[in-house]
């Protein structure tokens, strides 16, 4: 059976010695180096080849986060998993966009963590439920954003404002752009002088302008003329 070659990077060398005789008892993976900080993890990572990288975050000379981005800007056949005392939001989401495919806290149960390494190993992601939740709450506070963008991006159209107005709004607008005053649409559409007045107060409203001229502009850009 081909075993998952693992990588120890931390700098407590006590840690580092629990996870090796943790890890050693499972047969399926084998410790194949160890680092205490991230300078040494680049080099280890580049001779040993591991296939997941046991990175811890804050460490002397060179921290995990940029340990990661030079580990995997080398191309190196190996994933990230991050095993930290940080249950830090920053720290969470730096990690994973510098590359790394899970993340765990130093609280992890030891299963846990095993079924970490065990996944990331697959290339596939692994993240505690606190985690996952940041993501998540994280993807619905963007696709918010996004929705509001797209409204306010509509609410400005056009075609989009057009579609606000009723028929006689947009026959007192074709008018208005012939370049007739308000009694001569009063007489032609055969209603009082008061209410074309109120329909284009509504029109102005609706469009948010403030004058004849920027209602015609907006009658050309929607081809009413």
């Amino acid at each position: 059976m081909e075993k998952i070659r693992v990588l120890l990077v931390d700098d407590h060398d006590v840690l580092r010695a629990g996870l090796r005789s943790l890890l050693e008892h499972e047969e399926d993976i084998q410790v194949v180096g160890e680092a205490g900080d991230g300078e040494e993890a680049i080099r280890r990572a580049q001779e040993a080849l591991p296939d997941v990288v046991l990175m811890d975050l804050t460490m002397p000379k060179m921290g995990g986060l940029e340990a990661t981005r030079h580990i995997l800007a080398l191309k190196l056949p190996c994933r990230i998993l991050v095993l930290t005392v940080h249950e830090d939001k920053q720290y969470f989401f730096e990690m994973l966009n510098a590359g790394a495919l899970g993340y765990v806290t130093k609280r992890t149960a030891a299963d846990e963590l095993i079924a970490a390494i065990r996944a990331v190993a697959t290339g596939n992601v692994y993240l505690q439920p606190v985690l996952a939740r940041w993501l998540l709450d994280d993807y619905r506070r963007l696709s918010d954003n996004q929705q509001t963008v797209e409204k306010v991006k509509d609410e400005t159209d056009p075609q989009f404002l057009l579609h606000q107005l009723s028929e006689r709004e947009i026959q007192v607008i074709e008018l208005v752009a012939e370049g007739l005053t308000s009694p001569q649409i009063s007489e032609r559409l055969g209603i009082s002088p008061k209410t074309v007045a109120r329909h284009r107060e509504r029109i102005m409203d609706k469009l948010n302008l403030s004058s004849s001229a920027a209602l015609v502009k907006f009658a050309l850009q929607v081809g009413l003329i």
